[in-house]
């Protein structure tokens, strides 16, 4: 299949370094705190103030454009029909790699969207509570293709964005423990009509085969793909893999409690083979593929910041 380079001349794509990108910054009306970065980034993912006046003020400016041309046409479309149906959400799907900074994306973007001057309710789900509960992957001997596309409730997913778009009052999700590295079966997140809903996970951009030609990413309102050079997502994978076994893994409970006592050096080689094994195939046969299909695509250098903006022409 043929796909887009970064070098075409007729790209669809407008580029912006950095730089470019921070002199489109706006204003918003309420500040972020430092105490909130701590909230908002992922372990060993460093977040400034400048990062989020540099990058993602511009894009929640840029978003908003998209939010209140949506919100116009809903009240059109009303008049239009003859109909006075319910507002509903618009939907931003934020995909890429394992250890890419999905999360921290997510969260920063939450945080800055609802700051916008309409205060519009913003909510985030991740994906990984639609994946099939441990008990299940093992059952259909995939627990160690957790995160491929087979291991997620593709049907659930689908269900969820389905209400949503169909305007349903409340909307349960499911929760995924990082801690216990399983789905939560007596916990729920409850989304209540949101204005903005951010949906994060590594497979909202795949389009695999499904018998009925509808995919997670045709209920998305804007995509964002979170891209790195994969030499910089494997360093961040392994100092991430790192850090946990000297923090979280230390934790009885932790599913990985196995890996607490290794040395630096069996931990290294530890990520590295579940690197190689699972998240590499993973990234280049289903992830990295979808990379073309988003909005926009942040790319970030090797210090983890955005060093580079794609945007879909309009």
């Amino acid at each position: 299949m043929a796909t887009i380079s970064e070098h075409t001349i007729n790209s669809p794509f407008r580029n912006f370094t950095r730089e470019e990108w921070k002199r489109l910054n706006g204003q918003l009306t309420h500040s972020i705190l430092e105490e909130d970065l701590d909230q908002l980034h992922a372990l060993n993912e460093p977040l400034t103030m400048d990062e989020i006046e540099d990058i993602y003020i511009p894009l929640a400016h840029l978003l908003e454009l998209h939010i209140n041309n949506f919100r116009d046409l809903h009240v059109q479309s009303n008049a239009f029909f003859k109909r006075n149906h319910e507002k509903l959400p618009f939907i931003i799907g934020i995909a890429g790699s394992v250890a890419v900074g999905k999360s921290t994306t997510a969260r920063v973007l939450k945080k800055v969207l609802s700051l916008l001057p309409n205060k519009p309710k913003v909510e985030l789900v991740t994906t990984d509570g639609f994946l099939y509960p441990n008990k299940e992957l093992i059952q259909r001997n995939i627990l160690n293709r957790k995160g491929f596309p087979e291991s997620y409730d593709t049907k659930q997913i689908m269900q969820f964005l389905a209400d949503m778009k169909s305007g349903k009052s409340q909307v349960t999700v499911p929760l995924y423990s990082h801690l216990e590295y399983d789905v939560l079966p007596n916990e729920k997140l409850v989304i209540h009509q949101p204005d903005v809903l951010i949906v994060e996970g590594i497979n909202v951009l795949q389009v695999n085969s499904r018998k009925d030609g509808v995919f997670v990413s045709d209920f998305f309102d804007y995509s964002i793909y979170v891209d790195a050079d994969e030499k910089n997502i494997v360093n961040w994978y392994i100092e991430r893999f790192e850090s946990l076994r000297a923090t979280a893994f230390q934790n009885a409970a932790s599913y990985f409690h196995k890996y607490a006592d290794m040395s630096k050096e069996e931990s290294l080689a530890m990520a590295t083979q579940i690197w190689n094994e699972i998240n590499k195939p993973n990234l280049h046969q289903n992830i990295l593929p979808t990379r073309y299909r988003a909005d926009l695509i942040l790319k970030k250098g090797s210090h983890h910041f955005v060093k580079r903006i794609k945007v879909r022409k309009i």
